[in-house]
Protein backbone atom coordinates (compact mmCIF):
# COMPACT_ATOMS: atom_id res chain seq x y z
CA UNK A 1 0.00 0.00 0.00
CA UNK A 2 1.47 3.38 -1.13
CA UNK A 3 2.38 5.18 2.02
CA UNK A 4 0.23 8.23 1.85
CA UNK A 5 1.78 11.60 3.39
CA UNK A 6 -0.15 14.25 2.08
CA UNK A 7 -2.85 14.80 4.34
CA UNK A 8 -4.37 17.27 6.36
CA UNK A 9 -4.52 14.25 9.32
CA UNK A 10 -2.20 13.12 10.79
CA UNK A 11 -1.04 11.18 14.07
CA UNK A 12 -2.28 13.35 16.91
CA UNK A 13 0.53 13.62 19.41
CA UNK A 14 0.92 13.39 22.79
CA UNK A 15 -2.06 11.13 22.36
CA UNK A 16 -4.51 10.07 25.46
CA UNK A 17 -6.76 7.48 24.14
CA UNK A 18 -8.66 7.40 27.49
CA UNK A 19 -8.48 10.91 28.50
CA UNK A 20 -9.84 11.77 25.18
CA UNK A 21 -12.75 8.89 25.70
CA UNK A 22 -13.48 10.95 29.09
CA UNK A 23 -13.46 14.45 27.35
CA UNK A 24 -15.99 13.20 24.86
CA UNK A 25 -18.22 11.61 27.36
CA UNK A 26 -18.27 14.80 29.55
CA UNK A 27 -19.25 17.00 26.28
CA UNK A 28 -22.23 14.40 26.39
CA UNK A 29 -23.30 13.51 29.51
CA UNK A 30 -26.20 15.49 30.90
CA UNK A 31 -28.26 18.27 29.52
CA UNK A 32 -26.84 19.98 26.12
CA UNK A 33 -23.98 18.95 23.99
CA UNK A 34 -20.29 20.17 23.96
CA UNK A 35 -19.91 20.06 20.23
CA UNK A 36 -16.95 22.48 20.32
CA UNK A 37 -15.10 19.82 22.55
CA UNK A 38 -16.44 16.99 19.90
CA UNK A 39 -15.06 18.14 16.87
CA UNK A 40 -12.05 19.24 17.93
CA UNK A 41 -10.77 15.94 19.12
CA UNK A 42 -12.30 13.80 16.82
CA UNK A 43 -11.12 16.20 13.55
CA UNK A 44 -7.23 16.37 14.85
CA UNK A 45 -7.13 12.10 15.70
CA UNK A 46 -6.20 9.93 12.50
CA UNK A 47 -8.44 7.82 12.12
CA UNK A 48 -6.42 4.48 14.34
CA UNK A 49 -6.20 7.28 17.12
CA UNK A 50 -10.16 7.46 16.55
CA UNK A 51 -10.57 3.69 16.87
CA UNK A 52 -8.34 3.67 20.02
CA UNK A 53 -10.91 6.24 21.42
CA UNK A 54 -13.93 4.53 20.72
CA UNK A 55 -12.34 1.18 22.36
CA UNK A 56 -11.89 3.08 25.13
CA UNK A 57 -14.86 4.99 26.13
CA UNK A 58 -16.29 1.22 25.40
CA UNK A 59 -14.43 0.40 28.02
CA UNK A 60 -14.76 3.03 30.76
CA UNK A 61 -18.70 3.44 29.81
CA UNK A 62 -19.82 0.57 28.74
CA UNK A 63 -21.27 2.38 26.11
CA UNK A 64 -20.74 2.70 22.21
CA UNK A 65 -19.33 6.10 20.75
CA UNK A 66 -21.27 6.19 17.50
CA UNK A 67 -24.38 5.41 18.96
CA UNK A 68 -23.88 8.39 21.77
CA UNK A 69 -22.69 10.31 18.49
CA UNK A 70 -25.90 9.64 16.79
CA UNK A 71 -27.98 10.21 19.62
CA UNK A 72 -26.56 13.57 20.72
CA UNK A 73 -25.52 15.40 17.28
CA UNK A 74 -28.17 16.01 14.01
CA UNK A 75 -28.12 16.73 10.69
CA UNK A 76 -24.73 17.06 8.38
CA UNK A 77 -22.73 17.63 11.77
CA UNK A 78 -23.80 14.42 12.87
CA UNK A 79 -23.22 12.59 9.33
CA UNK A 80 -19.40 14.03 9.14
CA UNK A 81 -18.94 13.57 12.78
CA UNK A 82 -19.83 9.64 12.33
CA UNK A 83 -17.94 9.24 9.14
CA UNK A 84 -14.76 10.19 10.89
CA UNK A 85 -15.36 7.05 13.18
CA UNK A 86 -15.97 4.99 11.07
CA UNK A 87 -12.67 2.71 10.38
CA UNK A 88 -10.61 3.39 7.19
CA UNK A 89 -10.41 0.43 5.99
CA UNK A 90 -14.05 -0.35 5.78
CA UNK A 91 -15.00 3.67 4.23
CA UNK A 92 -15.12 2.64 0.79
CA UNK A 93 -16.81 -0.62 1.15
CA UNK A 94 -19.80 1.17 3.17
CA UNK A 95 -19.65 3.54 0.67
CA UNK A 96 -20.13 1.24 -2.20
CA UNK A 97 -22.62 -0.89 -0.36
CA UNK A 98 -24.64 2.17 0.32
CA UNK A 99 -25.00 3.19 -3.52
CA UNK A 100 -26.12 0.06 -4.22
CA UNK A 101 -28.48 -0.63 -1.74
CA UNK A 102 -32.44 -0.22 -1.82
CA UNK A 103 -34.23 1.88 -4.54
CA UNK A 104 -31.80 3.12 -6.97
CA UNK A 105 -28.36 2.94 -7.63
CA UNK A 106 -26.40 6.06 -6.64
CA UNK A 107 -23.90 5.80 -9.84
CA UNK A 108 -22.08 9.09 -8.60
CA UNK A 109 -20.44 6.98 -5.60
CA UNK A 110 -19.47 4.24 -7.76
CA UNK A 111 -18.13 6.51 -10.40
CA UNK A 112 -16.17 8.50 -7.75
CA UNK A 113 -15.17 5.12 -6.04
CA UNK A 114 -14.03 3.05 -8.50
CA UNK A 115 -12.29 5.37 -11.12
CA UNK A 116 -10.14 6.90 -8.01
CA UNK A 117 -8.43 3.91 -6.12
CA UNK A 118 -5.45 2.44 -7.21
CA UNK A 119 -5.60 -1.81 -7.69
CA UNK A 120 -4.88 -2.43 -4.44
CA UNK A 121 -6.85 -0.82 -2.89
CA UNK A 122 -9.66 -2.04 -5.22
CA UNK A 123 -8.94 -5.61 -4.43
CA UNK A 124 -8.80 -4.51 -0.77
CA UNK A 125 -12.27 -2.96 -0.99
CA UNK A 126 -13.41 -6.39 -2.39
CA UNK A 127 -12.17 -8.03 0.61
CA UNK A 128 -13.61 -6.54 3.49
CA UNK A 129 -16.84 -6.37 1.08
CA UNK A 130 -16.93 -9.94 1.22
CA UNK A 131 -15.88 -9.74 5.32
CA UNK A 132 -18.43 -7.26 6.42
CA UNK A 133 -21.43 -8.42 4.24
CA UNK A 134 -20.93 -11.52 3.17
CA UNK A 135 -21.55 -10.65 -0.21
CA UNK A 136 -19.83 -10.76 -3.64
CA UNK A 137 -19.27 -6.62 -4.19
CA UNK A 138 -19.13 -7.40 -8.16
CA UNK A 139 -22.16 -9.80 -7.86
CA UNK A 140 -24.09 -6.66 -6.34
CA UNK A 141 -23.28 -3.85 -8.75
CA UNK A 142 -23.87 -6.04 -11.56
CA UNK A 143 -27.05 -6.59 -10.41
CA UNK A 144 -27.67 -3.00 -9.84
CA UNK A 145 -25.98 -1.85 -13.58
CA UNK A 146 -26.41 -2.21 -17.02
CA UNK A 147 -24.58 -1.88 -20.55
CA UNK A 148 -21.23 -0.59 -20.89
CA UNK A 149 -21.34 1.53 -17.72
CA UNK A 150 -21.96 -1.95 -15.88
CA UNK A 151 -19.12 -3.39 -17.97
CA UNK A 152 -16.37 -0.61 -17.39
CA UNK A 153 -16.78 -0.90 -13.83
CA UNK A 154 -16.54 -4.66 -13.68
CA UNK A 155 -13.12 -3.92 -15.68
CA UNK A 156 -11.63 -1.09 -12.51
CA UNK A 157 -13.46 -4.40 -10.24
CA UNK A 158 -11.07 -6.63 -11.03
CA UNK A 159 -8.11 -4.26 -9.91
CA UNK A 160 -6.14 -5.93 -12.74
CA UNK A 161 -4.27 -2.55 -14.07
CA UNK A 162 -1.17 -2.79 -15.76
CA UNK A 163 1.34 -1.55 -13.27
CA UNK A 164 3.71 1.06 -14.08
CA UNK A 165 6.85 0.30 -15.66
CA UNK A 166 8.89 1.47 -19.07
CA UNK A 167 6.25 2.97 -21.52
CA UNK A 168 6.35 1.52 -24.86
CA UNK A 169 6.05 3.91 -27.56
CA UNK A 170 5.19 1.64 -30.27
CA UNK A 171 2.09 0.43 -28.33
CA UNK A 172 1.10 4.30 -27.02
CA UNK A 173 1.18 5.13 -30.84
CA UNK A 174 -0.99 2.38 -31.76
CA UNK A 175 -3.60 2.79 -28.52
CA UNK A 176 -3.95 6.43 -29.55
CA UNK A 177 -4.72 5.47 -33.26
CA UNK A 178 -7.27 2.51 -32.04
CA UNK A 179 -8.65 5.22 -29.69
CA UNK A 180 -9.24 7.41 -32.78
CA UNK A 181 -10.49 4.89 -34.71
CA UNK A 182 -13.22 4.08 -32.39
CA UNK A 183 -14.79 7.32 -31.93
CA UNK A 184 -13.93 10.13 -33.78
CA UNK A 185 -12.94 7.98 -37.15
CA UNK A 186 -16.49 5.95 -36.77
CA UNK A 187 -20.02 6.39 -37.68
CA UNK A 188 -21.47 5.15 -33.78
CA UNK A 189 -18.55 4.33 -31.42
CA UNK A 190 -16.99 1.16 -30.37
CA UNK A 191 -17.14 1.60 -26.56
CA UNK A 192 -15.77 -1.76 -25.73
CA UNK A 193 -11.97 -0.23 -27.46
CA UNK A 194 -12.81 2.46 -24.58
CA UNK A 195 -13.15 0.59 -21.89
CA UNK A 196 -10.67 -1.84 -22.30
CA UNK A 197 -7.62 0.56 -23.32
CA UNK A 198 -9.34 2.72 -20.37
CA UNK A 199 -9.45 0.13 -18.02
CA UNK A 200 -6.70 -1.79 -18.54
CA UNK A 201 -3.33 0.39 -19.40
CA UNK A 202 -1.10 1.29 -16.81
CA UNK A 203 -1.50 4.96 -15.63
CA UNK A 204 2.30 6.20 -17.23
CA UNK A 205 1.35 4.61 -20.34
CA UNK A 206 -2.03 6.61 -20.70
CA UNK A 207 -0.91 9.72 -19.91
CA UNK A 208 1.87 9.69 -23.00
CA UNK A 209 -1.44 8.18 -25.05
CA UNK A 210 -3.42 11.41 -24.24
CA UNK A 211 -1.08 13.30 -25.53
CA UNK A 212 -0.38 11.03 -28.73
CA UNK A 213 -4.05 11.45 -29.17
CA UNK A 214 -4.32 15.18 -28.90
CA UNK A 215 -1.32 15.10 -31.78
CA UNK A 216 -3.27 12.48 -34.18
CA UNK A 217 -7.46 13.91 -33.71
CA UNK A 218 -6.45 17.70 -32.79
CA UNK A 219 -8.68 16.64 -29.96
CA UNK A 220 -8.47 16.10 -25.68
CA UNK A 221 -9.07 12.61 -25.24
CA UNK A 222 -12.15 13.83 -22.44
CA UNK A 223 -13.54 16.04 -26.05
CA UNK A 224 -14.27 12.77 -27.70
CA UNK A 225 -15.89 11.12 -24.80
CA UNK A 226 -18.08 14.01 -24.88
CA UNK A 227 -18.97 13.40 -28.01
CA UNK A 228 -19.16 9.96 -28.24
CA UNK A 229 -20.99 8.73 -25.41
CA UNK A 230 -23.36 9.91 -23.11
CA UNK A 231 -25.13 9.42 -19.44
CA UNK A 232 -23.15 7.43 -16.62
CA UNK A 233 -20.53 5.31 -19.24
CA UNK A 234 -19.65 9.16 -20.21
CA UNK A 235 -19.37 10.02 -16.58
CA UNK A 236 -17.48 7.24 -15.69
CA UNK A 237 -15.01 7.28 -18.59
CA UNK A 238 -14.18 10.97 -18.13
CA UNK A 239 -13.41 10.20 -14.61
CA UNK A 240 -11.26 7.66 -15.41
CA UNK A 241 -9.43 9.77 -17.55
CA UNK A 242 -9.15 12.64 -15.03
CA UNK A 243 -7.92 10.18 -12.39
CA UNK A 244 -5.32 8.57 -15.03
CA UNK A 245 -4.01 12.53 -15.64
CA UNK A 246 -3.90 13.51 -11.92
CA UNK A 247 -6.52 12.28 -8.62
CA UNK A 248 -6.10 15.23 -6.39
CA UNK A 249 -6.77 17.09 -9.36
CA UNK A 250 -10.18 14.82 -10.12
CA UNK A 251 -10.66 15.29 -6.10
CA UNK A 252 -10.61 19.17 -6.15
CA UNK A 253 -12.87 19.12 -9.28
CA UNK A 254 -15.86 17.25 -7.45
CA UNK A 255 -15.26 19.15 -4.29
CA UNK A 256 -16.24 22.19 -6.06
CA UNK A 257 -18.81 20.50 -8.09
CA UNK A 258 -20.45 19.80 -4.72
CA UNK A 259 -20.20 23.29 -3.19
CA UNK A 260 -20.79 25.18 -6.66
CA UNK A 261 -24.14 26.77 -7.66
CA UNK A 262 -27.61 26.51 -5.35
CA UNK A 263 -27.04 24.07 -3.06
CA UNK A 264 -25.08 22.05 -1.75
CA UNK A 265 -24.13 18.03 -2.45
CA UNK A 266 -23.01 17.45 1.09
CA UNK A 267 -22.59 13.69 0.90
CA UNK A 268 -19.65 14.30 -1.70
CA UNK A 269 -18.15 16.94 0.12
CA UNK A 270 -18.47 14.38 3.85
CA UNK A 271 -17.33 11.57 1.64
CA UNK A 272 -13.89 13.01 -0.23
CA UNK A 273 -13.13 15.46 2.89
CA UNK A 274 -12.88 12.29 5.38
CA UNK A 275 -11.69 9.66 2.79
CA UNK A 276 -8.96 11.76 1.40
CA UNK A 277 -7.79 13.75 4.91
CA UNK A 278 -5.12 11.65 5.78
CA UNK A 279 -4.04 10.63 2.52
CA UNK A 280 -3.84 13.36 -0.33
CA UNK A 281 -6.16 16.26 0.60
CA UNK A 282 -2.70 19.27 0.28
CA UNK A 283 -2.43 17.94 -2.78
CA UNK A 284 -6.23 18.46 -3.49
CA UNK A 285 -6.12 22.25 -2.05
CA UNK A 286 -3.52 23.23 -4.01
CA UNK A 287 -5.16 21.86 -7.62
CA UNK A 288 -8.25 23.54 -6.19
CA UNK A 289 -6.62 26.67 -5.46
CA UNK A 290 -4.70 26.55 -9.19
CA UNK A 291 -8.09 25.34 -11.16
CA UNK A 292 -10.65 27.63 -9.27
CA UNK A 293 -8.68 30.87 -7.91
CA UNK A 294 -10.00 30.06 -4.79
CA UNK A 295 -9.51 28.13 -1.68
CA UNK A 296 -11.25 25.11 -0.41
CA UNK A 297 -10.69 27.20 2.46
CA UNK A 298 -12.89 30.01 0.85
CA UNK A 299 -14.91 27.71 -0.80
CA UNK A 300 -16.28 25.63 2.26
CA UNK A 301 -16.41 28.72 4.76
CA UNK A 302 -19.18 30.30 2.35
CA UNK A 303 -21.18 27.17 1.70
CA UNK A 304 -21.32 25.83 5.26
CA UNK A 305 -22.50 26.88 8.62
CA UNK A 306 -22.38 26.20 12.21
CA UNK A 307 -20.76 22.92 13.70
CA UNK A 308 -20.37 21.25 10.53
CA UNK A 309 -18.54 24.18 8.98
CA UNK A 310 -16.40 24.66 11.47
CA UNK A 311 -15.09 20.67 11.29
CA UNK A 312 -14.57 20.80 7.48
CA UNK A 313 -12.67 23.65 8.11
CA UNK A 314 -10.63 21.68 10.57
CA UNK A 315 -10.41 18.91 8.25
CA UNK A 316 -9.47 21.35 5.27
CA UNK A 317 -6.35 21.94 7.79
CA UNK A 318 -5.64 25.80 6.60
CA UNK A 319 -6.18 28.54 3.72
CA UNK A 320 -3.93 28.88 0.68
CA UNK A 321 -3.16 32.13 -0.55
Amino acid sequence: MAKYTRGTVTAFSPFDARADAEALRKAMKGMGTDEETILKILTSRNNAQRQEIASAFKTLFGRDLVDDLKSELTGKFETLMVSLMRPAYLFDAHALKHAIKGAGTNEKVLTEILASRTPAEVQNIKQVYMQEYEANLEDKITGETSGHFQRLLVVLLQGNRDPDGRVDEALVEKDAQVLFRAGELKWGTDEETFITILGTRSVSHLRRVFDKYMTISGFQIEETIDRETSGDLEKLLLAVVKCIRSVPAYFAETLYYSMKGAGTDDDTLIRVMVSRSEIDLLDIRHEFRKNFAKSLHQMIQKDTSGDYRKALLLLCGGEDE
